[in-house]
Formats: C-alpha cells, sequence, structure tokens
C-alpha cells in the first residue's frame, strides 16, 4: 500500500477521469483500452485482424507487456502467423530509447521469437519477411556483436524496408523510431532527429489519431534545441491512448524541456496511478522520477517528500527483470536511487545527501548518483575523507562501465567524479584545480545529452561551476554560467535562483529583478 493516501486517491481519481474520456477511441469491441487507431495489415487469417492492431498499438506506447500478451493470444487463433512473432521479438527489446545493455536472458527470448517467425516466414508476403529480417537483426549473434552495432543494422534494414514498400506507413512509422534509437548523443546537428520528426509529422498530420507518430515525435525532438517543436505530440498524446501509462508519462519529457512544471507533475501522476493499475512498477518509478523532479522545480517540496516516502511500498512490488511497460528494470533501479538524490540536492540539504547509502545493482551507473550526491554533501560539511571515499567508488564504477562497453554511462560517471572532485578541492581551498575540474565537468556534459530514463542530470554540471564562482566571490562570471545552464535546462528552479542570487551580488539590479520575478513564475507563488 502506499504511504500517502491523499496523494494514491488523487491518482485514481486521475485514472477514472482518463479512461472514461478515451473510452471512445478504441477500434475494439472490447472498450476498457483507449489506445488510439492503428491498422497494420498482414496475411494472417482476416478473423485476427482487430487483435493484431490492437497488439501493434500497445507497441506503438510501450507496452510491451500488454504487446506480448496480445500476440500470444493471437497465436492461439492463428498459429501460422509469422507477424505475431515479429511483434513479440520487438516488444522482447523493450524500450529502444534505453542506453543500457540488455540482459542476455532477455536477449535470447527476443531471439528466439524472431527465429521463431523465421521459421513461418516461407508463408509471410515478401514485406512481411524484410519485418522479420529486420527486427532479427537486434538480436543477431548478440553474445558477441555490441549492441550499438546491432541498433544501426536494424536501422539499415528499415531503411531498405521503407525504400521496398514506400506506401507503408507503418514502416515509415517504426524506422523514424529505429533513427532516433540509433542516434549519437553527442551529433550536436541532430541529424537523425530531425529526419525522423520530418517524417512523423507528416504522417501525423493524415493519422492524427495514431499513438506512435505522436509518441515518436516527442522522443525524436527529445533535445534542448529541438523541444518547442514537439509540443503539440505533448498536448495531444495523452488523449490518444490514455488506457496507457506510458503516454500519459511522454508528454512530461517535453514538458521537462520547457519548463512546464505542472504539467510534467500533472501528467505524472495520471500516469503513475494506470501503471499502478496494471501492476508497470518500473513504469511507476519512472513517472515518479519526474514527478519528483517537477515538484521540486516548483518548490513543492511537501508533495516531493509523499513521493520518496511511496518509494519503500514500490520497491516490494519491484521486479526489475520484468516485461512490462515502457520502463524497462533499469529505469525502475534508476529511479530508486535518483529520487532520494534529488529529494536531498535540489533543496541543498547537505546533511541528508551525507546521509544516502549506495545500493549495489546490476545498474552501476545507477549506484553512482548516490556517490555523487552524498560525495556533494560530504565536501559541503567538510567532511573530506568520506568525499574522497565517493570520488574513488566513481573511478572504479567509471571503469567497471568502460569494461563492460557502455561508453555513455561511463562518461556520465565521469562527469559526476570530476564534479565531486572539484567540490572536494574546493573545500580543500585549492581553487583553481577546483574551477579548473568542474569547467571540464560542464564541457564534458553540454558534448552530450541526458538519456531519456531521467530528466535531467542530479545537478547540472554548469550550475554547480555558477554555484562555484558566486561561492568564490566572482558573481558576474556564476551569473554567465547560471544563464548558459537556462539555455539547456528552462525555468530550472536552481539555476533561476542562483541566477538571481549572483546578479543581486554583482550588482545588476535589472537582471535581479528578472529573476525575481522568473522564480515567482516557475514556483507559481
Amino acid at each position: 500500500m502506499m504511504r500517502n493516501p491523499s496523494l494514491c486517491a488523487a491518482m485514481f481519481a486521475a485514472l477514472t477521469a482518463s479512461s472514461l474520456a478515451g473510452q471512445s477511441q478504441t477500434r475494439l469491441a472490447d472498450t476498457s483500452h483507449a489506445l488510439g487507431t492503428v491498422h497494420f495489415a498482414t496475411s494472417c487469417r482476416r478473423e485476427v485482424a482487430p487483435q493484431f492492431d490492437h497488439a501493434v498499438a500497445l507497441l506503438h506506447s510501450f507496452e510491451f507487456g500488454a504487446a506480448i500478451q496480445a500476440f500470444d493470444n493471437l497465436l492461439a487463433s492463428d498459429t501460422t502467423c509469422s507477424m505475431a512473432y515479429w511483434g513479440i521479438a520487438l516488444a522482447r527489446w523493450t524500450n529502444p530509447m534505453s542506453a543500457g545493455k540488455r540482459a542476455p536472458a532477455l536477449l535470447a527470448q527476443g531471439r528466439q521469437a524472431a527465429d521463431a517467425g523465421a521459421r513461418l516466414s516461407a508463408a509471410a508476403t515478401p514485406r512481411e519477411r524484410s519485418y522479420l529480417a529486420a527486427v532479427h537483426r537486434l538480436y543477431e549473434d548478440f553474445e558477441h556483436t555490441d549492441q550499438k552495432s546491432r541498433i544501426t543494422q536494424y536501422e539499415r534494414a528499415m531503411a531498405e524496408l521503407v525504400a521496398q514498400q514506400p506506401a507503408d506507413t507503418e514502416a515509415k512509422i517504426f524506422y523514424a523510431l529505429a533513427l532516433v534509437a540509433s542516434a549519437s548523443p553527442t551529433d550536436k546537428t541532430y541529424a537523425h532527429q530531425r529526419q525522423a520528426g520530418a517524417m512523423l509529422e507528416a504522417l501525423w498530420a493524415k493519422q492524427p489519431n495514431h499513438p506512435g507518430l505522436a509518441h515518436y515525435i516527442i522522443h525524436a525532438y527529445d533535445v534542448p534545441a529541438l523541444a518547442p517543436h514537439a509540443a503539440a505530440a505533448a498536448r495531444r498524446y495523452a488523449a490518444i491512448a490514455p488506457a496507457a501509462a506510458h503516454a500519459l508519462h511522454m508528454p512530461s519529457h517535453t514538458f521537462t524541456r520547457l519548463g512546464l512544471w505542472e504539467s510534467s507533475a500533472r501528467t505524472n501522476r495520471r500516469s503513475v496511478a494506470v501503471a499502478l493499475r496494471d501492476s508497470s512498477i518500473a513504469e511507476a518509478l519512472h513517472a515518479s522520477d519526474y514527478m519528483e523532479y517537477a515538484y521540486l522545480q516548483l518548490e513543492r517540496n511537501s508533495a516531493a517528500k509523499a513521493v520518496l516516502e511511496s518509494l519503500p511500498a514500490l520497491a516490494q512490488r519491484f521486479d526489475p527483470n520484468a516485461v512490462t511497460g515502457a520502463a524497462p528494470g533499469s529505469a525502475g533501479v534508476f529511479a530508486l536511487a535518483a529520487i532520494p538524490a534529488r529529494y536531498a540536492l535540489e533543496r541543498r540539504a547537505w546533511k541528508e545527501a551525507a546521509a544516502l547509502v549506495p545500493t549495489p545493482t546490476a545498474y552501476p551507473y545507477a549506484e553512482a548518483m548516490t556517490y555523487f550526491a552524498h560525495a556533494l554533501g560530504s565536501t559541503h560539511l567538510r567532511k573530506q575523507d568520506a568525499a574522497r571515499g565517493d570520488v574513488d567508488s566513481l573511478n572504479q564504477i567509471h571503469r567497471r562501465l568502460l569494461g563492460s562497453a557502455e561508453p555513455y554511462w561511463a562518461e556520465q560517471v565521469d562527469i559526476e567524479r570530476l564534479g565531486a572532485q572539484a567540490w572536494m578541492e574546493l573545500a580543500a581551498e585549492k581553487r583553481e584545480e577546483a574551477l579548473a575540474h568542474m569547467s571540464e565537468a560542464a564541457e564534458r556534459e553540454d558534448a552530450t545529452e541526458k538519456s531519456a530514463v531521467t530528466p535531467g542530470p542530479l545537478a547540472p554540471a554548469r550550475e554547480l561551476l555558477g554555484d562555484m564562482l558566486l561561492e568564490v566571490g566572482r558573481p558576474r562570471d556564476a551569473l554567465v554560467e547560471y544563464r548558459r545552464t537556462l539555455v539547456k535546462e528552462p525555468k530550472r528552479f536552481r539555476s533561476v535562483h542562483g541566477a538571481w542570487q549572483a546578479a543581486t551580488a554583482a550588482g545588476d539590479r535589472t537582471a535581479a529583478a528578472r529573476y525575481a520575478s522568473e522564480l515567482r513564475t516557475v514556483t507559481l507563488h
């Protein structure tokens, strides 16, 4: 049971309202699911076509567990439907936006489904065989081929399918998603994202009730420079598929990018309610992390505390190996570590941060967040030995991630290590070293992108650089760094507050007044 009855009641009230509002959208006789309008032509038996469309609608909203069950149910009626195995294999891949490595056991299950589809492909159409061949690329020789290479091969196979079947809109939609999933986090031209977004927007104009189109537009533009282009899809997606927890959560990716904190908190409350209804605990945890972030920007600390206090009950129900919604088990593990760290760091509660205890998991980058928060708390309390131990632990995790071929997360952890080391050096009155390391962390963080698993860094490196400059008596330089942070993290409370402090200390009355006004706007009081 959740520890906060009022929050739980609000969640389920929202769930009831959203379910009633959306029931008229379903294309199935069973009106218990409102998932939008999808049609995916196959050579399977005609009577299973509505089931197939329903399963693909689930797939488009990343309801992977339910999609697998729907495809399995279809196979009970049509054992020769090879494309049902395509759907199962794609669902077994789970969230394509997840940068983390898949567990071998889950990859084996996905390949088994792809192989089963291939065995039936003799009776399939050439178009269907292309789908089956493409999904097999995600699993092919996964024991010896790295994940990035397999994702790239899948994207290329989908490009070939689109070239062969130019009238197949579903192929274009899945290809656009593959483009976004295969995009490099260091490519600041956002070539893949722009190409995908253009394709999806053209299709969405013709199919406004298609869940995948609204969903993938948000993913395509889920970077600071492109986020405004996703605003219409973010406002619409939850109404298209209100029965899907991820459809209720996903708009908050754009709301976070635009600093629309109230909208983010509201849609994530609804998402958590639906996820709990469906026992999709990883999804509930993921939405809770975004909701926590929004509450903390609004300075609604009591609401943020309620989210924190709900974690033990959610953790008891959480199975990191379960395939349910969009959020993989790694996202649930991430949220369990991130939420307590956010609650302490955003409030500058250094004693609370220094009291955090890391929990070892199969995802060391989640554990690293606790070490990072603990290090910042310890340095502000002048507990140098504790902070030094945290920096050592972050360094070890960085090396482990490099050794396990996870370069993205290795870089994120090393950025945290640099930040922790910089603050430890500042506490030791090594100002030049501290500023140099904090500046390096900021530059490296700017060179990459945040993962979809998180609403943002626990503490943006450039914001921490601003804090450091303010602390050493350089308010004008600090103001520059806070402003640069706000370009990437608009309306972030700590950066706006820091900019106000820096402008005030620098004697810039105009800027100070502007940021004071923005603070009132951000927190709605």
